[in-house]
């Protein structure tokens, strides 16, 4: 079984209010968009977010996530991703996406999902040289993803086994746009309604 960990949990500093509800398409917010375009890719789908975020939970709740509030959310993405790992300890692998990246299509994150069912230990996908989300870890990364706290997220664990990772090519790296400024929600919508 791949677990699908959808990061939810983070402040938003930046753009100046909740990203994640900010629309994008078609009443669909930020959010929603991303955790559609995951469901497809796993077997299980689980949301990390922050305390008091009603309705972004509800919102993804609906969009097919079983939502996890997290208490320490403050403590970085590294400590949400620890969250969701130790919540679901029988997963075969984890598929790590975003949720301030709404245009990572359902196509890719298959790929990254197949590549840990065909027996990747690490499969990242690659874009003209650039790597990017999700990322996926098989179930040998239990202890060290559940061991993860900061901000920097599982950047050490890629770090430590090179070796261990397989990239897996995709054609469109601007499936990475964060949003994170108005500007970049402006650009993503942008990007949506290309030809």
């Amino acid at each position: 079984m791949i677990v699908g960990i959808l990061l939810a949990a983070g402040a938003a500093t930046r753009f100046g209010g909740d990203k994640l509800l900010a629309d994008l398409r078609d009443g669909q917010c930020v959010a929603e968009l991303a955790c559609a375009n995951l469901r497809p890719a796993v077997d299980r789908l689980v949301a990390v977010v922050r305390p008091g975020a009603n309705d972004l939970s509800g919102r993804l709740a609906t969009a097919g996530a079983e939502v996890f509030v997290f208490e320490d959310a403050s403590r970085g993405i590294g400590a949400s991703i620890a969250h969701a790992v130790t919540r679901t300890p029988k997963a075969d692998g984890w598929l790590i996406a975003l949720a301030d990246m709404p245009l990572v299509g359902s196509a890719n994150a298959i790929r990254i999902a197949d590549s840990l069912r065909a027996g990747a230990a690490i499969a990242v996908p690659v874009a003209r040289g650039r790597r990017g989300h999700p990322v996926g870890f098989a179930h040998r990364y239990f202890a060290e993803l559940a061991a993860l706290s900061g901000d920097t997220g599982a950047r050490d664990i890629l770090a430590k086994h090179p070796t261990d990772i397989v990239e897996v090519p995709i054609g469109d790296a601007n499936a990475w746009h964060d949003v994170d400024t108005s500007d970049d929600l402006e650009t993503a919508r942008q990007l949506l309604n290309r030809p």
